[in-house]
């Protein structure tokens, strides 16, 4: 499966405003593995400035921007990018709305959920987590991935950040390896670098032996009997209790 974690940083909250992508950082999985074929660009916004308030949290500014490619010298190499894939975003209808927004202004008639399935990591934390804080930088704390250096939003950054929070979150952080085991916050780094250089080894299947099979049946049809034939995951549940 390739799946795109995705971020973007705008000059503005309100699409409907006119706001433009500055930055987008994707981060490209195949089968839950980050391939190193990701996506990362700044973009000037043409005639839209950047809110002030904006520019604090991700720390763009104009000045930085003047020599960046505007969105249609980029936009059709985006769109081939995403193409196909599972989006895996925070908060979706956030940068869904904006990229829309984008790729109408190039022309582009349909939009992103036409052509790619979107998993939103926000619904999906708080299905997971009810009632707890489900901004990034609190599911970092809650899976142990370092985010000491985001001093500043940034598209690339926190689409790498978000890659390792859902891993951990639809995975297991132990069995992914996206801790190196130190019990030292300052210690804890990114994983991405072994990751990519893990080679691709197939998963080890062990079946179940007929003397196993046959004890398994057993336990089963004598919970059968004692539920009056309401075991819902064995088919002759009912059967078991004669």
């Amino acid at each position: 499966m390739r799946q795109i974690v995705l971020d973007t940083e705008t000059t503005g909250l309100e699409v409907a405003q006119g706001h433009r992508v500055i930055e987008i950082g994707c981060v490209e999985l195949l089968n839950r593995r980050p391939t190193g074929t990701d996506f990362h660009r700044y973009i000037h916004p043409e005639d839209k400035d950047i809110d002030a308030g904006a520019e604090q949290v991700h720390g763009i500014s104009m000045r930085f921007l003047a020599d960046k490619p505007k969105f249609h010298e980029l936009g059709r190499e985006l769109w081939d990018y995403l193409c196909g894939a599972e989006l895996v975003i925070h908060n979706a209808a956030f940068d869904i709305g904006f990229l829309d927004a984008e790729f109408a202004r190039l022309g582009i008639g349909r939009k992103l959920g036409e052509v790619c399935s979107v998993v939103d990591t926000v619904a999906l934390a708080r299905k997971l987590h009810p009632g707890q804080k489900v901004n990034l930088d609190a599911l970092c704390r809650r899976y142990a991935v370092d985010a000491s250096h985001r001093d500043f939003h940034g598209a690339l950054l926190d689409a790498r950040l978000l890659a390792e929070v859902y891993l951990a979150m639809t995975g297991g952080q132990s069995a992914l390896g996206l801790d190196d085991g130190s019990s030292s916050g300052a210690a804890r780094r990114s994983r991405f670098v072994e990751l990519l250089a893990a080679p691709e080894v197939p998963l080890r299947v062990i079946q179940a032996s007929e003397d196993e099979i046959a004890a398994h049946r057993d336990r089963l049809e004598t919970i059968a009997k004692k539920s009056g034939g309401k075991l819902i995951w064995i088919e002759d549940a009912a059967a078991a209790t004669h």
